[in-house]
């Protein structure tokens, strides 16, 4: 199906683009394909640039600071999150974009695509990472409240979704195994 131009926002945390390849070439062949696509990201060392324009491809970036420990993490994602929100809504008045593209890590972003839904956009969950698994890896335990809100979510995340893609064939049978997806 292609809907030529279409505006489509992606919004990714955890790495800036272009340097995440894989959302870069998501977002080179929404553009091919004839969308006008808009990314949010952090700024990272090499991509400081709080906007600029490759390819087409209109890149808004966000400060964000190095998260350490468990509440390290929340500050950050909270902090990022406030800022994806600000960011959307200066696109949304620019562009009027009709999809949301959300990349985990974290699942949080599910928060914004809800703002925008009375608006007609629709929710795309791109599931790059098991969070819940991740943490529990990263931080060597499953604090019983992280845990838990880590995959309450992973589930809100998915129960907004309009649409979810993942990475690997696992990881389509966890959540659907988990939330009862398809």
């Amino acid at each position: 199906m292609t809907v030529n131009g279409t505006p489509v926002l992606i919004v990714v945390e955890n790495l800036p683009v272009p340097f995440d390849r894989r959302v870069w070439q998501e977002a080179r062949a929404l553009v091919e394909a004839g969308y006008r696509v808009s990314i949010i990201c952090p700024k990272s060392r090499g991509f400081e640039k709080p906007r600029e324009t490759l390819e087409g491809i209109e890149i808004y970036r966000h400060s964000l600071g190095e998260a350490s420990g468990p509440m390290g993490y929340l500050i950050e994602y909270a902090w990022a999150l406030v800022a994806e929100l600000l960011l959307a809504l200066r696109i949304y008045g620019k562009a009027r974009f009709r999809v949301l593209h959300a990349c985990n890590p974290p699942d949080t972003i599910f928060l914004v695509a809800l703002f925008f839904k009375p608006f007609g956009v629709r929710f795309i969950f791109d599931h790059h990472d098991l969070n819940p698994e991740l943490w529990e890896a990263k931080f060597g335990s499953r604090h019983w409240l992280f845990h838990w809100l880590l995959l309450l979510a992973e589930r809100w995340t998915f129960r907004t979704a309009a649409v979810s893609m993942a990475t690997s064939e696992s990881y389509r049978i966890c959540s659907s195994t988990r939330w009862r997806t398809s």
